[in-house]
């Protein structure tokens, strides 16, 4: 480390990454990204140059190889974020996995065995869970204001379905939109209700002309106790971003519950005795607050809110949910 901070390389040049992950490593008090690399030179030069990194590998190797280099984030396509945390693990190096963590739980237990044994931190990139709202959301929920909770109903869509060449579109690299969105609800459930489900229940569109992933989704998380989570999520309908939690005395809205943007607002709404209130929360940049709770992790031994058994719970949870939209059955969860 050096100035007190964690060095980070980014293996890729994702959308995600340049768009949201390295401006919020670079705005982080604890974290500074030194290289990123890509598949080839001229795509990693101009990345860097874009993004002001001082480092730019033609290969992934390489920066593995760089001994200046303390945590690597990974946004590359689902398929290869188990051999890539495995890799950085060998080589020493601490690891944030953008979601889904990989195909599968078992993948996930993998990976997450390999960085133990290395020594290193592993992470499942879900930015909104460092959001202080929802540390507020769960302090209204702890006060009794809303009474038990009954359902929660999470929503994440969008239409880029004419990008046919997207790698979301590709059965074969985990494409499909449980994997892409899906899991921020299912994740929200997990964390609000502090329990892992029980039995999921999914019915899906899978289209002939997105090599059959899952363009839409619809889906129960059965909880103990009688709580459920439903959610859609999809790559080819209307926007929706959205969280709402429902008590026997009152509800939790969360108009953008997963990703926000600077010029939104980050606030949420209770509803309780036929009044809405608006709970203000002044903008933060969330993915600079998963890097700083990711480098305090690093540098000082902070233990991770979200370690390494929360990444394999919420696979196992997806896992389930895409059993039952293939074989249009309800999926009991071994717990």
């Amino acid at each position: 480390m050096r100035e007190n901070k964690v060095r980070w390389g980014v293996i890729g040049c994702a959308g995600i990454a340049i768009r949201s992950v390295i401006p919020g490593i670079q705005q982080s008090a604890t974290g500074t990204v030194a290289a990123i690399a890509s598949r080839g030179p001229d795509k990693a030069r101009e990345t860097a140059e874009r993004l002001n990194i001082p480092k730019a590998y033609g290969s992934y190797e390489e920066l593995l190889a760089d001994p200046e280099i303390d945590a690597v984030y990974i946004p590359l396509p689902n398929h290869l974020h188990k051999e890539w945390t495995i890799r950085a693990a060998e080589a020493g190096k601490h690891v944030l996995c953008e979601k889904p963590a990989a195909i599968d739980a078992a993948e996930a237990e993998e990976m997450a065995e390999a960085c133990r044994r290395a020594g290193v931190t592993f992470a499942e990139a879900f930015m909104y869970r460092y959001h202080p709202r929802y540390a507020a959301i769960k302090a209204v929920i702890r006060s009794g204001e809303i009474g038990e909770i009954r359902t929660i109903h999470g929503a994440f869509t969008f239409n880029n379905a004419k990008d046919a060449d997207n790698v979301r579109y590709k059965q074969w690299m985990g494409g499909g939109s449980i994997y892409d969105v899906g899991v921020y609800p299912i994740s929200a459930a997990r964390f609000i209700l502090e329990r892992e489900p029980e039995a999921a229940a999914v019915h899906a569109f899978f289209s002939p002309e997105h090599d059959h992933v899952d363009m839409m989704a619809s889906g129960l998380l059965e909880f103990a106790g009688g709580v459920a989570l439903t959610f859609d999520c999809g790559m080819w309908a209307a926007g929706r971003n959205t969280l709402e939690i429902v008590g026997t005395e009152g509800r939790i809205e969360v108009p953008s519950a997963y990703v926000v943007h600077e010029n939104a607002q980050d606030h949420f709404y209770v509803v309780t005795g036929g009044e809405k209130r608006e709970v203000e929360v002044p903008y933060v940049n969330q993915y600079s607050l998963q890097a700083d709770a990711f480098g305090r992790n690093v540098l000082h031994g902070e233990p991770m809110p979200f370690g390494p058994s929360d990444a394999v719970n919420n696979m196992r949870a997806v896992d389930a949910c895409l059993t039952s939209a293939r074989e249009r059955r309800r999926v009991e969860l071994n717990l």
